[in-house]
């Protein structure tokens, strides 16, 4: 009995504010404890991996992807290739085939006699690109051809007379490319001479009648002050554009002098009877022009030209890079130095 009493006293009801009952019920839970700690430990990498995968994902910034330097019908790589390949063909000779092999890999079976170095391009241009078959072109270089002592500044060049050979000739070579593997280009074939490609028809524009530009005409004025200031570096060029319009003049200025010979404008025949019109309203204007340089020799020019009303006034909004078509709406030019 006494012994009883003694475990009571080592052992009381309550300590540190734990109910403890009896010693079954502390042993019980210990075990629960222990078991949950194993447990959340178990259970630890199980959690963390659940919240690796719950997160939010993050998209990194895409890489830049490298574009070919050519693709399916695209015509600058075929045509720049044929005028190198061209300009090659022409210099090249009896013994120096190997010069073709960059254009053509067959060209070791390319047997030349004339003698290398004879003629040379001065200069070479891609007239026609015609797409064949995918990967497939047929290029029609344009040359003009000369003595090799004319191409090199050692012998002046003379007006060429037909069958004589003594001066520069404009000559036409058609060329064969294909496309392999990675973008390649390659020569199917060596140039065969051709003769000048037939000319297109002349665009219909969709501009009025072209008329004298009246001294009276406000746009008349306008157009004036510009040119000069485009063209000869003469007054302030801001002063003629409208807000918003980016435009640099020709520097250096290559003409002295500017007159504005003739105008004409989309929907009408007789642009300079034009009303004062209201802020914003826009005319499309085709000019020619007379540009004279230092040496006093003219130049005729012509431009397309969109100008706006502010303030009572004409302004200048763009510098088209082209005139607009017939069956073309307005407004479809395309600006090449405004903005």
């Amino acid at each position: 009995m006494r012994r009883k009493e003694r475990m009571e006293d080592v052992l009381p009801g309550e300590a540190g504010g734990w109910s403890l009952g009896s010693l079954g019920a502390a042993a019980n839970a210990v075990t629960v404890l222990r078991r949950t700690a194993w447990a959340l430990l178990v259970a630890g990498p199980v959690l963390a991996g659940w919240a690796l995968v719950s997160q939010p994902s993050v998209t990194a910034p895409a890489a830049p992807v490298r574009q070919e330097q050519l693709a399916a019908g695209q015509s600058a790589g075929p045509g720049g290739f044929a005028e190198l390949f061209v300009s090659a063909y022409l210099t090249a000779g009896e013994g120096t085939e190997d010069s073709l092999a960059p254009f053509l890999p067959n060209a070791r079976d390319v047997s030349l006699t004339a003698d290398p170095g004879v003629q040379r391009a001065q200069e070479v241009a891609a007239v026609r690109v015609r797409l064949v078959s995918s990967g497939y072109w047929s290029v029609t270089v344009a040359a003009r051809v000369a003595p090799a002592g004319a191409a090199d500044g050692k012998k002046k060049p003379e007006p060429d007379e037909v069958g004589t050979g003594s001066g520069p000739v404009l000559r036409y070579f058609q060329v064969p490319v294909r496309t392999g593997t990675g973008g390649a280009l390659a020569a199917a074939a060596l140039p065969a001479e051709v003769g000048a490609p037939l000319s297109g028809e002349a665009p219909v524009l969709a501009y009025g009648q072209s008329v004298p530009v009246r001294s009276t005409d406000p746009a008349g004025q306008t157009l004036t002050g510009f040119f000069a200031a485009y063209l000869a570096g003469s007054g302030e060029l801001d002063r003629y554009l409208s807000p918003g319009t980016a435009l640099a003049a020709v520097s250096p200025a290559p003409y002295t002098q500017v007159e504005v010979d003739r105008l004409a404008e989309v929907g009408t025949n007789d642009p300079g009877s034009a009303p004062p019109q209201p802020d914003g309203a826009r005319r499309q204007l085709l000019v020619d022009i007379t540009a004279s340089d230092a040496g006093g020799q003219k130049r005729p020019l012509t431009y397309a030209i969109t100008i706006t009303a502010r303030d009572g006034r004409w302004e200048i909004a763009s510098v088209e890079g082209a005139p607009v078509l017939s069956n073309e709406p307005a407004g479809a030019g395309t600006k090449e130095t405004a903005q």
